[in-house]
């Protein structure tokens, strides 16, 4: 900017006597970016003119040349838009409103400032200047650029400066005194001069008249230092006294300085003495207890947690720097570590005692338990150890080797108890549910002295078999339906359901109970809706115990969290091959069962999942789960490869198929068993399965019956399904009955057309012939006079049909239909009927023939509507 300055005063502003004060680069707003200079210059011939000048650049060379030029005076306001934040834009109001865009917000300001100078110096009329910083309009001597204001100018008002106001009323009153009457100017300045003159030596001769007191003065400055003098030496006299009094008061300051810092020293060990005394001494009543303390009455536990506290809050007191050093507080550290390690191992003595009683103790009731599906109940013994409580989470704190020990001989004393209750109990429950002892050995468990054992390898070798070697899940669709009128009664299903039920009703609070004991006992904490990654269980559950995850909560808990969950995976290690034991025997005694375990398990893990997701229950139940749910797929896949591989007899009639009178059962059972059920959405996806299953394998059993007509079977089948599924209301096969409807509608009317074709076969040719020719294009009145179709002919082929015959016909017509349906779906009327009504509309079409192809004729039917529901009729009542 500062070479561009220079250019532009050398080539613009020099030739005509300006002088460049200030400069802007500017563009006009709102328009294409065309820059151009706004210039502030000052004449330098008197009087001085103050202009605004824009310049802009040649488009035809590198040169600037001047466009237009303001003068200063006609400047009427300046708006800089914004007084506080920074805004390059600035409007200049001259005859118009000139709108600028300066490229800096400092070069605006310093072009402002300029005119506001120049306006404070060479014009009367003061310019308004709004928006503008009071900053910048302060009358100072600006820096940089527009220092050439004041400096640059500063031969002009030393050359020439206005009167002020006392030099004007000075002349008026001179001038007063002439009258304003100076017709001679050079006598006038002479007489000026003379008064001029007059003043100076006036002046001179007060000057040497003040002489004189000057000197007055200089001897007075005199007399006045020697008084000084005399004083200062006073002064140090003073001083001298003074220095030995300070010294003296020095002293006594330090003597009660050292006082007060012995007082102070002995105040703070005091508080260090009693601090120690306070924080670090345990009572005797305390000592005795943790020596000699009774852990087997309630009294002597309470005694022992107060002690052991108190022992704790001593051996965790915070010491202060250098306590430690002390040999007083080395030995109380020693003796109370020694009353912790003899309290701990005394304590951890007695509960490993507690743990084996308990044991000996609970064995004892067994016994009463056998022969009722009952768990035994270990409240008596959880209440008796809580009291423990606060001495494990001391123990825990002070001692965590004993604490692990003592974890490690619960788990190993109490998993040995509760397998031995466990394994009872699901041997109760398997011969409850295979009924007698002789069914229970025939699936492979036996009694022996009044104690139930199970043939724990006979269960896991059914749990593996194959359905080849065993009775399958499903089992052959037609020996399943003579089989759910006889073995597979409605009351064994329900015994097993009430069995199963009762089972898990069982553990589970076994297991909450125990893992709310663990954790209160061994002071591990459980956060109930703690989230954590779905299990297998949880997504077959269709995420109904989905959360989010918390990473940062996990890993506050997840150590205790994890130990409470291998607790109970190891005292209960036994539940789940039990259970995994005890599914594998409902399944091969009713593969149905399935449908009862699968909601019955939902239902138990939906309960422990709400409780805590995270539990040993909810994850073993998750497990056994996945397996029902295993079993109830195979159930399910078993009974559609059963559909595929069911066989027909080729001599008889086919009737309802076995696999459609089972899924009639199937869906009869399963819509009571689901009722209300969580896992509703397994069981919809089963009937779709099955129902397709069955729609495909009735078209293909359908298609290879060889005895009974396609039609028949399929009418017959689907009509079935069909009213199954009204009966039933299954909401998920709305769109299945609705094409078993239609299934069954279409066969009985291709089987109604296909058998009234028999009876009149001659009559249905010969119209079809003449149906054949109006087709080809032969009128119909001309058909007549086609030799094969002419009157004659028409006559002789109904001649061949009197009402005997069509009686006769219609006769051997039901006895047909009789005998391709089946009893048990009794379609045999509505099959007769469809016929009655097709036959009639064949009647009234071909007199329709008649009519249109033989006009005048004279030929009708031997027989009449009348006749045709006469016959129907006293044929159905015959038979």
């Amino acid at each position: 900017m500062t070479a561009i300055k220079h250019a532009l005063q050398r080539d613009i502003f020099t030739p005509n006597d300006e002088r460049l004060l200030s400069i802007v680069n500017v563009c006009k707003a709102g328009k294409k970016k065309k820059n151009c200079f706004l210039c502030a210059t000052v004449t330098t011939e008197r009087p001085v003119q103050v202009n605004v000048v824009k310049v802009k650049k040649s488009d035809k060379g590198d040169f600037y040349k001047r466009q237009i030029a303001w003068a200063l005076r006609d400047l009427a306001v300046v708006d800089a838009k914004d007084a506080i934040k920074e805004n390059p834009e600035f409007d200049l109001h001259f005859e118009k409103i000139y709108k600028w865009v300066a490229s800096s917000t400092a070069e605006k300001n310093a072009f402002i400032s300029c005119i506001w100078k120049l306006n404070q110096r060479y014009l009367r009329k003061k310019i308004d200047f709004v928006n503008v910083s009071s900053q910048l309009l302060e009358e100072s001597v600006p820096s940089g650029e527009n220092q050439s204001v004041t400096g640059g100018d500063e031969e002009a008002v030393d050359e020439y400066q206005e009167l002020n106001a006392r030099e004007e009323q000075d002349i008026e009153i001179m001038m007063e005194g002439c009258e304003y009457a100076i017709s001679n100017a050079e006598a006038f300045a002479e007489k000026l001069s003379r008064e001029l003159q007059v003043l100076d030596g006036a002046n001179i001769q007060s000057i040497m008249a003040s002489e004189k007191q000057v000197n007055i003065l200089m001897k007075l400055l005199d007399e006045a230092l020697k008084e000084v003098d005399q004083i200062e030496l006073k002064l140090s006299s003073y001083e001298e006294m003074l220095q030995s009094v300070k010294e003296q008061m020095d002293q006594i300051s330090e003597s009660n300085h050292l006082i007060h810092l012995s007082n102070t020293n002995n105040v703070k060990l005091l508080s260090e003495i009693e601090f120690l005394v306070n924080h670090m001494d345990l009572a005797k009543g305390h000592i005795k207890a943790l020596q000699e303390g009774d852990l087997a009455s309630s009294r002597g536990i309470e005694a022992c947690t107060n002690a052991a506290d108190a022992l704790l809050q001593c051996m965790n007191v915070a010491l202060h720097p250098g306590h430690d050093m002390l040999h007083a507080v080395k030995q109380q550290q020693q003796r109370f570590s020694d009353l912790r390690e003899q309290f701990a191992r005394r304590l951890a003595s007695h509960l490993n005692n507690v743990f084996v009683q308990q044991g000996h103790d609970q064995s004892s009731t067994l016994a009463q338990h056998s022969i009722e599906l009952t768990l035994p109940n270990h409240h008596p013994f959880h209440r008796d150890l809580l009291r423990y409580a606060k001495l494990m989470e001391w123990l825990k704190s002070t001692d965590y080797g004993k604490y692990e020990g003592l974890t490690k001989n619960y788990m190993d004393y109490l998993s040995r108890l509760y397998e031995r209750e466990i394994k009872d109990f699901f041997e109760v429950a398997k011969i409850k549910m295979t009924g007698t002892t002789k069914e229970s050995k025939k699936f492979g468990l036996h009694g022996s002295s009044g104690k139930l054992t199970g043939s724990t390898s006979s269960l896991n070798k059914l749990s593996v078999q194959s359905s080849g070697s065993r009775r399958s899940q499903s089992s052959s669709l037609l020996d399943m339906g003579n089989m759910s009128a006889s073995d597979l009664d409605v009351a064994d299903r329900t015994k097993f359901d009430k069995i199963f039920e009762q089972v898990l009703s069982e553990l589970e609070p076994l297991c909450l109970a125990e893992q709310d004991f663990i954790s209160k006992f061994f002071k591990l904490q459980q956060h109930q809706n703690i989230p954590g990654t779905m299990t297998e269980a949880e997504e077959l559950d269709g995420g109904i115990s989905s959360r989010q995850y918390n990473p940062g909560l996990l890993q506050s808990i997840s150590s205790e969290k994890d130990m409470i969950r291998q607790m109970m995976i190891k005292i209960f290690r036994c539940i789940e091959p039990e259970l995994n034991n005890l599914i594998a025997l409902g399944d091969k005694i009713d593969s149905f069962n399935s449908l009862y375990m699968l909601v019955k398990m939902s239902h138990h893990v939906w309960t422990a999942q709400n409780v805590d997701p995270a539990s040993f229950l909810s994850t073993t139940l998750g497990n056994v789960l996945v397996t029902v749910k295993r079993n109830f797929d195979k159930c399910i896949s078993n009974q559609i490869r059963q559909m595929e591989e069911v066989k027909i007899s080729k001599k008889s009639k086919v009737g309802i198929l076995p696999f459609v009178a089972e899924f009639e059962e199937f869906a009869g059972l399963a819509e009571s068993i689901f009722k209300n059920a969580e896992r509703r959405g397994d069981l919809d996806k089963a009937y779709i399965k099955l129902i397709r299953g069955v729609f495909v394998n009735v078209e293909k059993v359908a298609n290879e019956s060889q005895k009974t007509p396609r039609d028949v079977v399929m009418m017959e089948n689907f009509h079935h399904i069909f009213a199954t599924l009204s009966r039933l209301k299954i909401s998920c096969l709305e769109a299945e009955k609705k094409e078993a409807k239609q299934k069954y509608t279409d066969h009985l009317q291709s089987y109604v057309i296909y058998s009234l074709g028999q009876p009149l076969e001659k009559l249905n040719h010969f119209f079809e012939g003449v149906e054949a020719r109006v087709a080809q294009g032969i009128r119909e009145e001309e058909v007549s006079y086609q030799l094969a179709f002419n009157k004659q002919e028409l006559r002789k082929v109904i001649k061949e049909y009197p009402g005997k015959e069509v009686k006769k016909g219609l006769d051997n017509l039901y006895k047909k239909v009789d005998k391709h349906l089946c009893e048990e779906e009794n379609l045999l009327q509505v099959v007769w009927h469809s016929m009655q009504d097709e036959f009639i509309r064949q009647y009234k079409h071909f007199e329709g023939l008649i009519a249109r192809c033989y006009p005048g004729s004279g030929v009708t039917m031997e027989f009449t509507i009348q006749d045709i529901l006469d016959y129907c009729s006293s044929i159905a009542q015959s038979h």
